[in-house]
């Protein structure tokens, strides 16, 4: 098992003479082991890597096995409890649409309003006892996804029932919903432009 930040996008200004097609080399040789630069595109002044996405795509990655692992504990969470995952499919499908994710974002978060657009919830019931949540949007509150992943387990332990989330968008509570989880297990797997 190989996991990825697929959706990682960058941007900046350079006066650099290295042709655009050498710059993922010639940074990658600079970079440490860890971390790969797959591409580099040049783009339009007016770019900007974060506020010209429409849409991205995260998925949170649940080791739903008795024992977990050592390997892969820093990259996924580890729930030993099996969970209802047929439940949390029907619960998160009252996450699609356009709502007001109050409940769903972290105390001290910036942002102005906390309506946002979810296009795609789902999850993926792994063969190697994985669950994988993934939801595509125009946009998260700063933790919105673990509180969303950790509303859904709360589903999957039998704590709430799939037709709780519509109370709990609506109240607007952040005590309604489920925990925030670990942020192991997040990954931005797409981020998608207009250009």
């Amino acid at each position: 098992m190989v996991y990825m930040l697929f959706g990682q996008v960058a941007n900046f200004k350079t006066n650099s003479n290295i042709p655009i097609e050498k710059f993922a080399i010639a940074i990658n040789s600079n970079l440490k082991k860890s971390i790969l630069i797959k591409s580099a595109e040049e783009v339009e002044e007016r770019f900007h890597s974060r506020l010209s996405c429409k849409r991205k795509t995260y998925r949170y990655v649940i080791n739903n096995s008795k024992v977990g692992t050592a390997i892969y504990r820093n990259l996924e969470t580890h729930i030993p409890i099996k969970l209802d995952v047929e439940k949390m499919k029907q619960a998160i499908q009252y996450f699609e649409g356009e709502h007001d994710f109050k409940a769903f974002k972290a105390s001290g978060t910036s942002s102005k309003s906390s309506v946002r657009t979810i296009y795609k919830a789902e999850i993926m019931e792994r063969p190697d006892e994985r669950i994988w949540i993934e939801l595509t949007g125009n946009g998260f509150l700063y933790n919105m996804v673990r509180i969303i992943a950790g509303t859904l387990v709360d589903v999957g332990l039998g704590n709430l029932l799939p037709e709780e989330i519509p109370n709990i968008i609506e109240t607007k509570e952040r005590n309604k919903a489920g925990k925030t989880l670990p942020p192991q297990g997040l990954y931005l797997v797409k981020v998608e432009y207009e250009m």
